[in-house]
Parts: C-alpha cells; sequence; structure tokens
C-alpha cells in the first residue's frame, strides 16, 4: 500500500472589497440595465437604477503568484498542498491556528515533515521550497574516492569533468587525494553494478588514478531543486 504523499499548509490573505453593481428589476424589460441616462430617466419620470453593494476577496498577484510556485513545487516533489485565506475567516479565529502565531506577513509556508516554515513574499523562492519540501531523490547518486598520482590532480579533474555522469569534483586530504560526486539516471540493471561498471571502465582509466573506492547509497533524500 502506497503510503500518504506529504501534506503542507500554504496560508494566504486576501483583501476584503466593497463593490456596488446595479441589478435590473425582474419586471423591467423595456430598457438594458445599461440604458438608463439621468437627465432623459427625469424627464420620463423613472427611478435612478437602484445599486446594492456586494463585498468580494481579491488575492493580491504577489500572493497569487506565490501560490502558482508553490503548487508548481510541490506537485514535482510529492506534496499536497492544503490551501487557507485567513481574509476570509472569522476575525476572532483566523490567528487561533498555532501555525500563524506571531506572523507579520502573508503568505506562510508551513511543512510539517521537516518542520520548515516561510513567511513572506521574499522568502518564497524555489530554492527555499524545495529546501522546506525535500524528497526522494530519482536519480542514483555515487561518491568515489580517488588515489591519484603525484603531479596529475589537473589532468584528471580535467577528464572527470568531461563525463556528463560527473557533477562535482572535490580535491581532497588525507589517504585519498579526490571525491568524485557522480549522477545516474534509474537504471534497468542494479543501479550499484551500474555505477561500479563506469567506475572501472572509464574513471580508473583515467592515465594517473592510481586507485578508487566508491560507495552508491540505498536511499537519498535531497533539498535541491530536480
Amino acid at each position: 500500500m502506497a503510503s500518504p504523499m506529504p501534506e503542507v499548509a500554504l496560508y494566504v490573505k486576501s483583501r476584503k472589497v466593497v463593490t456596488s453593481f446595479y441589478r435590473a428589476a425582474a419586471t423591467d424589460t423595456s430598457r438594458s440595465a445599461t440604458a438608463y441616462e439621468p437627465a432623459l430617466g427625469v424627464a420620463m419620470g423613472l427611478e435612478p437604477p437602484k445599486t446594492e453593494a456586494e463585498t468580494t476577496y481579491m488575492l493580491p498577484d504577489e500572493q497569487a503568484r506565490a501560490v502558482a510556485l508553490v503548487e508548481e513545487v510541490a506537485a514535482r516533489r510529492g506534496y499536497v498542498v492544503k490551501l487557507t485565506d485567513v481574509g476570509k475567516a472569522n476575525p476572532l479565529t483566523q490567528f487561533v491556528e498555532t501555525h500563524l502565531k506571531g506572523v507579520e506577513q502573508f503568505p506562510v509556508l508551513v511543512v510539517p515533515a521537516s518542520k520548515r516554515r516561510l513567511e513572506g513574499l521574499t522568502a518564497f523562492t524555489e530554492n527555499n521550497l524545495c529546501a522546506a519540501m525535500p524528497t526522494e531523490l530519482k536519480t542514483t547518486r555515487a561518491f568515489s574516492y580517488l588515489k591519484v598520482r603525484t603531479g596529475d590532480i589537473k589532468e584528471v579533474q580535467r577528464s572527470l569533468l568531461s563525463f556528463e555522469e560527473v557533477r562535482e569534483v572535490h580535491l581532497v586530504t588525507g589517504d585519498w587525494d579526490v571525491l568524485v560526486v557522480l549522477e545516474f539516471p534509474p537504471a534497468t540493471a542494479s543501479s550499484k553494478r551500474h555505477v561500479l561498471d563506469f567506475i572501472i571502465e572509464k574513471v580508473a582509466k583515467i592515465g594517473g588514478v592510481e586507485g578508487t573506492s566508491t560507495m552508491v547509497p540505498e536511499y537519498s533524500t535531497t533539498k535541491f531543486p530536480l
């Protein structure tokens, strides 16, 4: 049975707007609702059209854009968005919600799984949203330590970076000289074997590489954009 998708709570605050509009009487079919002219109406003995006030709520465009970004990132990372407009809530109860205590700016995103909270428009960037919503890494990441012959570090580095699978190359101190971060698409065969085939057939054959030791995680989670 599949696990339920994690949920994030997104709070926005719309503005109340009172609008006026004319509603034609149901029995008045002789004139259009927009046909009334003050001078002509008085001359004909007609009463001015009646206006009624209607309350509506409008979400500022900046918050609407933040909502769209959250929904887009959440969909990619396997999260469900629960949207609440506190502008429409009862003023006596809208701040009872624990997540909103002390809030001064909207929108507000609360991610229970990571215990992260973003508040205010400037916090709503793709990088911040991805960090707040960590997700399973679909690709295979691997980390390989290399022993490199003295004087060949730069050439080995250039050769490593020529491979599409190599994401990062770090020069380190200690028993090993280079740490390589690799990334592979999902493989039909064993992910570990797929990685080791690449290390043995490609990396180990680079001139100057004298030894390798590789780690392939069983499961990976990332906060970085995918």
